[in-house]
């Protein structure tokens, strides 16, 4: 269940999910697209797609296979360049109404699957989670480094692939499990976004996270029965919606909403973001309790 404004990534098909890669372990080609399906059903706007590290050949088919349970695009989620160029060859844009595929995982490292648009269009989904440090990977530990990274893998589409405008650029800075945040990982990623959606350079851009990240290490339930992890995710939401967030990588199963102020998850989130260290993780854990 989406709100308003949010575009959901139906999380479903992705190797690691224990019962997905069985599936793909056993070739089993109807329960792909019995997953496909059901994530179109229950609101999926697109359909993401990661066969691990299998390959390339094996993304493509399972492409194919995906397209014949849905009509929604497809995002193509895979870090490996020769798989990205295998999925892209095998979706099919008139099967998705026309609408173009998302390229997953295109990060400062791996600007070369920027050059793939000339094989097929696509919105990239740009990784500023990290940043390149001659030629290494150095993980953004600020707002800041956040914000400079998304400016700067603009920068690289529009000299790589510029028929690709801002309004088809989505960017992934990270997020991290709350339930292990000692450090203020969440307010760095709200203040990046904020960083994000004041820089007239970047507008029109948009920003996604795996919004199921947000809440592992958590319980599913409550002391009294009642849900952890879609209120804890619709309270992260109706923080970081007015902040430009408008795409997640989520469950179509979760019961997504905006909160009011006095919801106890949304009381919760802001007591959390207000504390440090250990007592961050107290308070999140009264909530449970």
């Amino acid at each position: 269940m989406t709100v308003k404004g949010l575009t959901l990534i139906g999380e479903t098909i992705n190797a690691s999910i224990p019962s997905t890669e069985a599936l793909f372990e056993e070739g089993d080609m109807d329960g792909i697209r019995e997953r496909a399906a059901m994530q179109d059903t229950l609101g999926a706007d697109y359909i993401d797609v990661n066969v691990g590290r299998r390959p390339p050949e094996f993304m493509a088919e399972v492409i194919v296979q995906v397209q014949c349970a849905t009509t929604k695009p497809l995002s193509v989620d895979t870090p490996d360049p020769a798989t990205s160029e295998a999925g892209l060859r095998a979706y099919d844009p008139y099967k998705a109404a026309g609408q173009k595929p998302i390229l997953n995982s295109v990060s400062p490292l791996r600007l070369e699957m920027l050059d793939l648009h000339k094989l097929k269009p696509f919105r990239p989904m740009l990784m500023i989670s990290e940043r390149s440090d001659a030629g290494d990977s150095r993980p953004n530990e600020t707002a800041a480094e956040t914000h400079e990274t998304a400016v700067e893998m603009l920068e690289q589409v529009r000299r790589r692939a510029p028929s690709i405008g801002n309004g088809d650029c989505i960017f992934d800075p990270g997020i991290a499990s709350i339930g292990g945040d000692l450090d203020g990982s969440t307010n760095r990623l709200l203040e990046a976004l904020r960083l994000i959606q004041q820089d007239t350079t970047l507008a029109g851009v948009h920003v996604s996270v795996g919004l199921s990240n947000f809440t592992t290490m958590l319980p599913s339930k409550c002391a009294d029965g009642s849900p952890v992890k879609s209120r804890l995710e619709s309270a992260f939401l109706t923080e970081a919606m007015p902040l430009g967030l408008d795409t997640v990588i989520g469950s179509v199963k979760r019961k997504y909403e905006l909160l009011p102020e006095d919801d106890r998850a949304m009381v919760c989130l802001r007591d959390v973001l207000a504390l440090q260290g250990p007592e961050r993780l107290r308070r999140l854990m009264e909530f449970y309790s």
